[in-house]
């Protein structure tokens, strides 16, 4: 698929429809602890998230429950325990991920390092 940036689409765009639904910052980290290292309880999620608040976690993950990226598995046991996993729709941006991750890795190698880029200037 060819993206036509001279062509305003809107709400119907889905490269903006992907952004809304994955675009901030931690939902895409989510994403990512959740797809390497599968089902999650919480207290491993914010491990595995650094700087993400509590508040914050919860939040991002009750939008992506209801956007059905991830699902939410609580046992009845005392303490409850509440696990969290991808739903099919969220396996499916995987290869996002790892077009991400490839990207940003070729780009960190070749200017995203600042001490690079003061050599280059030299």
């Amino acid at each position: 698929m060819v993206i036509d940036d001279n062509k305003i689409c809107g709400s119907a765009c889905p490269v903006e429809k992907t952004l809304a639904l994955i675009g901030s910052k931690w939902k895409v980290l989510i994403l990512r602890e959740l797809s390497m290292q599968g089902t999650r309880r919480f207290g491993e999620l914010h491990r595995g998230v650094p700087g993400i608040s509590q508040k914050m976690l919860t939040q991002q993950l009750r939008q992506m429950e209801g956007d059905g990226l991830v699902r939410r598995k609580v046992f009845a046991e005392v303490p409850p325990r509440v696990e969290y996993s991808l739903t099919p729709t969220g396996y499916s941006l995987e290869p996002v991920l790892t077009a991400m991750a490839h990207w940003g890795q070729r780009y960190m190698e070749t200017q995203g390092h600042p001490e690079r880029a003061e050599k280059q200037t030299a």
